[in-house]
């Protein structure tokens, strides 16, 4: 029996005659927003260096750089983008949390601060709705997308970066609670919908993940109203014309995927070796590399980084994602085609990979290139978790001196053909010298 695609992936298929047909048009002149920001009459707490819990929230979603172009001006994070845009938000609730009163925040990415959105009580707690029979002191983490940001470039096609932004931002979350010795867990089946209005939502914008960063305490808590005005948090800045272009089939895409099937739970907890310092300061320095100059990396360092992107995620949704890659310049390992560490067929096709991703030179030039791949029947989870694992490849890449890059473009259904499996291919990236 063929596998059955998900029907908004199967609709969102790039190929060579698609992008040559159908080219993005864009307005440069009126990108959205990239920030959501509430109301200057809350209470907000700057994230700088004096508390450890302020540096741990930085290096989730801190700005890193800036870079100003001709009529352009945009910034850099601790987690990637595509296109730079950020589609996605970060909310949580503290509890017990130095630094902090209990209640629920916004990440405010524009002003390095946490934004005050409402104090919850002692006996209070988002645990309730989430549906758990515990309590967590520490942070509960809440991402959501806002589409809009992704599609005005990349139409139909934005929520699967958007999906892949959440777990960029889920890696990088992985990576601060590393570097401060804290608990991670990922939830993924919660009430969704009624997340979305306990946040007073429109359309416009939707969770798709939770993360637990805290201590599980066996009590129960009460359940709350939160009282917050909608806000489009992505419409145009002070002096544009702000308006929001609603996509049908990216919606649909989204309630469509909330159910989730059969789902596996992975206790297993993440073992990395990184020396702190050095790996707070690649998270800082961390960029997409935009050309190979097609040298080699070691054996030694590329099975250093495979062991970083097999280690366990801590989640109750556990998808299997198969890492297939092409082996172009890596001393002392065969080139070719490889599945999970798995060599499947010998040959330079280096060329090849390159084709694939659009014609780009970085699948081309690099040591290797990479194709993340599901049968998953559970499609914002699976996708998701190759955005975690992208993120690693970034970071355990960086932290060995090779480049990184992620390609979330490539001629979908000719992958599948190259890789010889019927299979829904979720993210391309490329790492090298």
């Amino acid at each position: 029996m063929l596998y059955e695609l998900n029907q908004y992936h199967q609709n969102t298929k790039h190929s060579y005659l698609s992008v040559r047909n159908n080219p993005n048009r864009v307005d440069w002149n009126n990108p959205p927003n990239r920030f959501k920001n509430y109301p200057d009459s809350y209470k907000r707490i700057a994230l700088d260096s004096s508390n450890e819990n302020y540096n741990f929230l930085y290096l989730i979603s801190g700005i890193t750089a800036k870079k100003t172009y001709p009529g352009i001006e945009y910034y850099l994070r601790v987690n990637p983008s595509a296109g730079a845009l950020y589609p996605n938000e970060v909310y949580f609730q503290a509890r017990n949390v130095d630094g902090f009163e209990d209640g629920i925040y916004h990440l405010e990415v524009a002003t390095s601060s946490a934004v005050k959105l409402q104090k919850i009580e002692s006996n209070q707690g988002v645990e309730t709705l989430l549906g758990l029979d515990f309590s967590v002191d520490g942070f509960i983490f809440f991402i959501s997308s806002l589409y809009f940001r992704s599609s005005w470039k990349y139409k139909n096609r934005a929520f699967r970066y958007c999906l892949l932004d959440a777990g960029h931002l889920l890696g990088s979350m992985e990576a601060s609670s590393y570097l401060f010795d804290k608990e991670f867990e990922i939830l993924y089946d919660f009430p969704k919908q009624k997340l979305n209005d306990f946040f007073c939502f429109d359309e416009k914008e939707f969770f798709t993940a939770v993360c637990l960063v805290g201590t599980k305490k066996d009590d129960k808590k009460e359940s709350f109203s939160l009282t917050l005005s909608t806000l489009d948090g992505s419409s145009y800045e002070e002096g544009k014309i702000s308006f929001f272009v609603k996509n049908e089939l990216i919606e649909k895409a989204y309630e469509d995927t909330l159910e989730i099937k059969n789902k596996n739970n992975e206790t297993k907890k993440a073992l990395f070796n990184f020396q702190k310092q050095r790996f707070k300061d690649v998270i800082f320095k961390r960029r997409s590399i935009r050309e190979f100059t097609k040298q080699s990396i070691s054996k030694v360092q590329f099975e250093a980084i495979l062991n970083v992107l097999n280690q366990p995620i801590t989640n109750d949704c556990d998808e299997q994602v198969d890492i297939f890659y092409t082996i172009n310049r890596v001393e002392g390992l065969q080139i070719g085609l490889y599945k999970n560490g798995e060599l499947l067929r010998n040959g330079d096709f280096s060329s090849k990979a390159g084709y694939l991703c659009l014609e780009q030179e970085l699948g081309k030039d690099s040591a290797v290139t990479f194709f993340l791949t599901t049968k998953s029947k559970n499609y914002q989870e699976a996708y998701q978790k190759a955005g975690i694992i992208g993120h690693r490849l970034y970071l355990a890449s960086n932290y060995l001196d090779i480049g990184c890059s992620g390609i979330g473009a490539y001629y979908d259904d000719e992958v599948c053909e190259f890789l010889q499996e019927q299979t829904m291919v979720l993210y391309a990236l490329a790492i090298g010298n």
